[in-house]
């Protein structure tokens, strides 16, 4: 592992798969704004964001039902033009039969209350927060077309969903000549890598652009956790759905080995779990989250190293990567 100096480096851009979009290297991702970072804290790690480079900022709908997106939409008035933002539709989001899912009526309401909260005419990505089992993939389509021919929406995107999921849409898409998938939003990290095994390959394949999300695994590779230490504050002792996501003492043990290397090379195990995230090929840009200036710094500084062969080998001795989808994984070795 090298660090390029002692002061942050440049910000690098990459193209959003077929789309000519370019993107920063590193994307913000705004789930804190409005809960865990109130307005002040949340317009700081905004500049923040803009005075590192970076010009990309991920939001949804639905987080805090739609504080976050009034949030974003605020802080980009006066340089709209020069970021690139996301939301996403499909999470419940109002009461009643139609207020979640991907058909034509709910994600029309959702991508109209979108632009009014973040004050904009279109947005640069759109993407599906969810795989709708209700929903024919090829209606889901059709909306989204219409939503890129009116101007609207400029490219799409779907997130959470399976590599089949995806690779269907993008065969319908072709064969009843809808809009393309343009980019991949799955959960990537040291500790959860079943990307690995087919999202990323078929997104290098089809030229996708891929936004991976949680590359610090909800906090547990910042250094905060591990076997020998009892936090007492954070989402893995808040909140039951990463409690969940996390739980058991593989976690543990991978969390306390990999704070060790790190702190063995000299670097917050913060910024070493989202540079290892931004060197593999396949990814575009990881999504960083922070719930204020300190932490953010922590992960913007992950410009600033670069893995070798060595590190990421020895990354891999404490969270292996999974076998190939075919299970052959004799044919993979050297």
């Amino acid at each position: 592992m090298q660090t390029r100096s002692n002061t942050m480096g440049q910000m690098h851009y990459k193209t959003l798969g077929k789309t000519g979009i370019q993107v920063s290297e590193l994307c913000f991702g705004t789930m804190s704004f409005g809960g865990r970072a109130d307005k002040t804290t949340s317009k700081e790690m905004y500049q923040q964001c803009r005075d590192a480079g970076i010009n990309f900022f991920d939001c949804a709908n639905v987080y805090q039902k739609g504080v976050a997106e009034e949030y974003l939409g605020e802080f980009i008035q006066e340089e709209r033009h020069n970021v690139v933002i996301t939301s996403k539709g499909g999470s419940l989001m109002a009461d009643g039969p139609n207020g979640r899912g991907s058909s034509r009526k709910h994600l029309t309401q959702s991508l109209h209350d979108s632009l009014r909260r973040l004050r904009t005419d279109y947005l640069d990505v759109y993407f599906i927060h969810h795989y709708d089992p209700l929903t024919p993939m090829e209606e889901v389509l059709r909306t989204l077309d219409d939503f890129i021919s009116q101007g609207k929406v400029l490219s799409v995107g779907v997130s959470n969903f399976a590599a089949w999921q995806v690779a269907r849409m993008l065969g319908i898409g072709e064969l009843k000549g809808l809009t393309s998938i343009h980019c991949l939003q799955p959960m990537y990290n040291i500790a959860k890598r079943q990307s690995e095994v087919e999202l990323l390959p078929l997104a290098k394949a089809e030229n996708l652009g891929v936004f991976s999300y949680s590359p610090l695994g909800g906090g547990l590779l910042t250094g905060r956790y591990g076997s020998d230490i009892k936090a007492s504050a954070g989402r893995l002792v808040e909140n039951k759905t990463y409690q969940k996501r996390y739980d058991g003492e593989f976690y543990l043990h991978l969390a306390t080995e990999f704070t060790r290397l790190a702190k063995e090379r000299g670097v917050e195990p913060a910024s070493l779990a989202v540079a290892w995230v931004a060197s593999n090929p396949a990814i575009t840009a990881p999504i960083l989250g922070a719930a204020n200036p300190s932490q953010l710094q922590s992960s913007l500084a992950s410009i600033d190293i670069t893995i070798d062969e060595q590190l990421k080998a020895e990354i891999d001795t404490i969270s292996p990567p999974p076998p190939p989808a075919t299970d052959r994984s004799e044919e993979t070795r050297a």
